[in-house]
């Protein structure tokens, strides 16, 4: 099946590890409103890049939680800005060929459309729209997972993004011969659907670190990390009356 451009839309297919049950999804889905507005037709992609946009946010926002849940809002909030960002997606769009894909009016065609970067990013959305409409959230889920797991798995393990202070704290103790941090729940506070839980991790020399939040495990990271900041405050503080 060849759209409007003459490119074949299996070859997207296959890339999106999808076989379009209504093909006429893909199809709206690489038609930009200058092309539409040319020949007279109602449908374009942007109905779709709405979808798409929402879809691809929710997905990544999951993907996060689910292998990051140690981060704090804040820290989420700028991993998925860093995988979502007009640039990152219009580079998701050139890996798949979207850029000769798209059905574009002269007017873009002679201002070099098919590389613009909000272009391309707009026809990704589109793209991911019209395929959780038609293989649902598990077929956009499968795909979406597959371009970002790489780069958040590598976050997770330290290689890439904010370091996991539980890592930082075991390697610092270790170094130190010191035994390794142990985690204590010293409090579980609220209601069983809104649970909040105190951590403490204690370390020789009467130091220690605590943290709360909504899982042992981002509480654990937290204690971590105040931890760590009150090794380095005594390191400075030894410093300076050293000084």
């Amino acid at each position: 099946m060849t759209d409007e451009t003459g490119f074949d839309t299996r070859e997207l297919e296959r890339a999106l590890g999808h076989v379009f049950r209504d093909r006429a999804l893909l199809r709206r889905a690489l038609i930009h409103r200058s092309w539409a507005h040319e020949h007279g037709e109602a449908d374009h992609n942007e109905p779709l890049e709405f979808l798409g946009d929402a879809v691809i946010g929710f997905l990544v926002a999951e993907r996060i939680v689910r292998r990051r849940p140690e981060l704090d809002e804040g820290a989420m909030t700028r991993l998925r800005a860093r995988l979502v960002n007009t640039r990152a997606l219009a580079d998701q769009a050139r890996r798949l060929g979207l850029g000769k894909a798209l059905a574009l009016g002269r007017g873009e065609e002679l201002t070099g459309g098919r590389d613009k970067d909000s272009l391309l990013a707009d026809a990704f959305e589109a793209v991911i729209g019209a395929l959780f409409l038609d293989g649902g959230v598990r077929a956009a889920r499968r795909f979406v997972n597959r371009l970002v797991a790489k780069e958040i798995d590598e976050s997770r393990s330290g290689r890439g993004g904010q370091r996991d202070a539980k890592t930082a704290l075991q390697e610092l103790a270790q170094a130190r011969g010191w035994p390794l941090p142990a985690y204590h729940v010293i409090a579980e506070q609220g209601p069983d659907h809104a649970r909040r839980f105190v951590v403490e991790v204690r370390l020789p020399g009467g130091r220690s670190g605590r943290g709360e939040g909504s899982s042992k495990k981002r509480a654990e990271q937290r204690a971590a990390r105040a931890a760590l900041e009150a090794i380095s405050g005594t390191a400075s503080d030894t410093a300076h009356g050293q000084g």
